[in-house]
């Protein structure tokens, strides 16, 4: 069947530019716009332009669809990480049982965070912004500095999660930021409670009771 170009009538009188083809064994029909907002010429002109996709082997109903899918993760990319930050907290906060971590979470970033990250695009969060966002208050403010560090890392995972990002993940401590940001007057110290909130506070799930951390540790 050779492709034709034609002007599709609805049940309702409404008028439609039409190209249709035949692509591994079944027709298919690819609109091109309404008769009254696209005119014969660009029609035509679109016409052309498919018809040199149909000899090149392609199909271009899955073309488009692939396009579509590429604009949709690029716009996915483009989402800022005070962005990707309220969506994290939108889609987990109800299964936060305790209100005061849930109130912490957008405080905290909006202090300590949104001030660096903010703004920058989600994908472009990499290994020289997270250690500068951290600088401010690591050396005297451990407690919230390790808290912080673990909510940027579990909303970079989530934007890898949903295709906002790729690679790996620049607020990843062991292996990572342990080897960037400057160790405390006692390592061996900073080092056990970095381990104790992430593997604990911030990778347990939550309970009514809040996890207290040690008083040894100052905020």
């Amino acid at each position: 069947m050779a492709a034709v170009f034609n002007l599709q009538v609805g049940a309702g009188g409404a008028k439609s530019w039409i190209f249709r083809y035949m692509s591994r064994g079944r027709v298919r029909d690819m609109g091109l716009g309404r008769f009254r907002d696209v005119t014969l010429a660009e029609a035509r002109k679109k016409v052309t332009e498919l018809r040199l996709l149909r000899s090149q082997g392609v199909d271009p109903v899955e073309a488009r669809k692939a396009r579509y899918v590429e604009e949709k993760l690029e716009a996915a990319r483009a989402l800022t990480f005070r962005e990707c930050a309220g969506q994290y907290i939108a889609t987990h906060a109800p299964s936060w049982k305790n209100a005061k971590h849930a109130a912490q979470w957008p405080s905290s970033l909006e202090a300590y965070v949104f001030p660096i990250l903010g703004d920058v695009p989600v994908q472009n969060v990499d290994t020289a912004l997270v250690p500068k966002t951290l600088q401010p208050i690591w050396a005297n403010k451990i407690t919230t500095a390790g808290r912080i560090r673990g909510r940027i890392e579990s909303i970079l995972d989530w934007a890898t999660a949903r295709g906002s990002r790729k690679g790996e993940n620049p607020a990843r401590w062991r292996g990572h930021l342990q080897n960037l940001l400057p160790l405390h007057s006692n390592p061996t110290e900073v080092q056990e409670f970095i381990n104790l909130i992430t593997d604990y506070y911030l990778r347990s799930p939550l309970t009514d009771k809040e996890y207290r951390v040690p008083s040894k540790y100052p905020n």
